[in-house]
């Protein structure tokens, strides 16, 4: 069973493509369809061959560079609510992990 097809559908397929181009058209039916399989693969193979190709010269940006960022340090001053001063300040210094 090719590609998953009954072999009974094969032959009922094959009775009806004989009956519609009848006996004479049948080598030229199949010489057709084997020249656009071959012209296909053909132009396939060229793509896959370009983007293979295209693919090995490029080289990858974020392994050949390394970027540091600087250390940011931040301080926030909060005033509990209802009071007022520097002494009820509270002063947090956050560091970046």
């Amino acid at each position: 069973m090719p590609f998953g097809v009954h072999p009974g559908f094969l032959i009922v397929l094959l009775i009806i493509v004989l009956i519609v181009f009848g006996p004479g058209k049948l080598p030229e039916l199949g010489s057709a369809v084997g020249r656009g399989i071959r012209e296909f693969r053909k132009e396939s193979d060229k793509v896959i061959n370009e983007v293979r190709s295209e693919g090995g010269e490029q080289k990858p940006a974020a392994a050949s560079t390394t970027v540091e960022e600087p250390a940011v340090t931040s301080t926030v001053t909060t005033a509990p609510s209802g009071t007022a001063g520097a002494e009820s300040a509270k002063t947090e210094t956050k560091k970046p992990a």
